[in-house]
């Protein structure tokens, strides 16, 4: 930040001065200079794509939906082939309204016209199949992920993982079970690999929960919070509040579920109203006053 105040001396109206200090900020937390400072980058340079891709993630997990999809908009019309720029912008809908439509329009588009695109929105796609319960869509969404590995920010979900939540949505516990202890196996080597790093042990979490080991998994989800706090980071830390709430959730604590979802909801937040309306992660605890609260707040107005 010193730097770049030096180069703003010299170089008042150069759009990347503004673009980089509007990124610093915003792993600081400090979001409204942040948006700020990325808006005034976009104005000096209106038709950088990257820029324009960046500042609408910030109104995503500010939850300003309607300028996330004017920003996709225009970065659409500068490139209108990028997918990942179309999914976003169909996705918005989804975390918007729960409206799981122009995202699956946009996946099956891709499906018929650019397939060799598919694994660059399959975490778009997953996420869409999980919501609709489209139990062939969901192994097929899992499928097109090749290599890349299944991420949530700083989070990377192991396939066995997935594999096991897609087995619960058919009611096959022997298949799932088999998957989490799978998951389980090659998350221990994640964790060995990073000790001291909170996304790995959250999936460890998860995946323990899924398993019954009630204790372990909110000992494991508890440490994550605690070594990836929101203070240290502004993106992902609040991301370890919310698998700390899964991870309650699926090892049956409803209590410590709400009360840590009710926190990760604050904006900015990756938490959206259709992730909690629709996906299965959240189905322990459905019905619960509480959770339905917490849903209904994030409903559009």
């Amino acid at each position: 930040m010193a730097e770049l105040e030096v180069a703003r001396q010299t170089l008042p109206n150069d759009s990347r001065i503004f673009e980089l200090t509007g990124y610093i900020q915003r792993r600081q937390g400090r979001w409204e200079e942040s948006t700020r400072n990325l808006e005034r980058a976009i104005d000096l340079d209106p038709r950088n794509f990257f820029t324009l891709q960046q500042i609408g993630i910030s109104y995503g997990v500010l939850r300003r939906y309607a300028e996330e999809t004017s920003v996709f908009d225009r970065a659409l019309a500068i490139d209108p082939n990028d997918v990942n720029t179309k999914v976003a912008l169909a996705a918005i809908q989804f975390h918007w309204k729960a409206d799981t439509g122009p995202l699956h329009r946009a996946i099956d588009s891709i499906q018929t016209t650019n397939p060799e695109a598919l694994p660059n929105v399959a975490n778009d796609w997953l996420s869409c199949a999980l919501a609709e319960r489209d139990v062939a869509a969901a192994k097929n969404a899992l499928n097109a992920f090749g290599e890349i590995p299944l991420t949530d920010y700083a989070v990377h979900v192991n396939r066995p993982l997935m594999e096991g939540v897609i087995a619960r949505l058919t009611k096959d516990e022997g298949t799932a079970r088999a998957a989490f202890m799978a998951a389980r196996a090659e998350q221990e080597k994640a964790v060995r690999s990073e000790p001291n790093y909170g996304p790995p042990l959250c999936v460890l979490g998860l995946i323990d929960a899924s398993l019954g080991r009630k204790e372990e998994a909110l000992r494991e989800g508890r440490r994550a919070v605690e070594l990836l706090p929101v203070e240290k980071d502004s993106i992902n830390g609040p991301l370890m509040i919310e698998y700390l709430a899964m991870i309650a959730a699926w090892a049956g604590d409803k209590d410590l579920a709400c009360e840590q979802l009710a926190i990760a909801i604050r904006p900015p937040s990756t938490v959206s109203y259709g992730q909690l309306k629709l996906l299965p992660f959240w189905d322990p605890l459905r019905g619960d006053p509480r959770f339905d609260k917490i849903v209904a707040s994030l409903a559009p107005k």
